[in-house]
């Protein structure tokens, strides 16, 4: 059964990239989330409500496997209270619950998952929130162009699934997700090449096409700024520079 309490929600989902740091910076700054899900080992490093860990539990305490992530969560997970949403129960892990997959995949009617993010995104849509923001799912990374995580596929389907249940995506403005930390000149393929290229703008919570020699400077802006589709759906991020 659905947790009513969640529909309509503003939920925060934190992993491990190196855009985790708006996050901070959001709480630091006065920014509400109704919850706060964590990533695996960010369960150790933030306050939250829920945590997604799709491993089996065995594979951070039998296994050196996880990598850094092993010592926080073989520490942190004997006495988390839960939930923690896993594929497979563990007396180790008493706040473990079963990730609902079954009934997941029969609301969207999708089975797409290689990695855990997108089990987090698929949850949110099944709890019908309101708006999810991304921090820390960045997959890759600016300065080295020839590496990706294997999963950004996957997270983007996921997130545009979202967007046909009429829930707002914000993504932290530094990650690579959604192509947020691109330039806006040069987010529109084809047209970035043009003298006078084409952007994406907002007039009204409304997202727009305009040429970028029409585009009056920005106003200041917050750490995250939404760039909506035609439904007011949020797509998109750009920052403070």
């Amino acid at each position: 059964m659905k947790e009513e309490k969640l529909k309509g929600a503003s939920v925060a989902l934190v992993g491990l990239g190196n855009s985790q740091g708006v996050f901070t910076s959001s709480v630091a700054n006065g920014k509400h989330y109704d919850e706060v899900w964590a990533v695996n080992s960010m369960l150790a490093a933030i306050k939250h409500d829920r945590v997604f860990m799709m491993d089996p539990a065995s594979r951070f305490f039998d296994t050196d496997k996880a990598g850094p992530q092993t010592e926080a969560l073989r520490r942190e997970l004997p006495g988390h209270p839960g939930p923690i949403y896993t594929c497979e129960l563990d007396t180790r892990v008493p706040g473990s619950v079963l990730y609902p997959l079954e009934a997941v995949v029969q609301d969207s009617g999708l089975c797409y998952f290689n990695n855990t993010v997108p089990y987090a995104i698929a949850f949110a849509a099944y709890q019908e929130i309101g708006k999810l923001y991304l921090y820390g799912i960045d997959f890759s990374y600016r300065k080295n162009v020839h590496f990706a995580e294997a999963g950004r596929a996957c997270c983007e389907f996921w997130l545009a699934y979202c967007t046909t249940k009429g829930i707002k995506i914000e993504v932290a403005h530094s990650s690579a997700l959604l192509d947020t930390n691109v330039a806006p000149e040069e987010r529109l393929y084809g047209y970035h090449r043009l003298t006078d290229p084409l952007v994406m703008t907002i007039n009204e919570e409304k997202l727009l096409v305009s040429r970028q020699s029409e585009i009056l400077p920005p106003e200041p802006v917050d750490n995250l700024q939404g760039v909506y589709d035609i439904n007011d759906n949020i797509v998109s991020m750009a920052g403070k520079a």
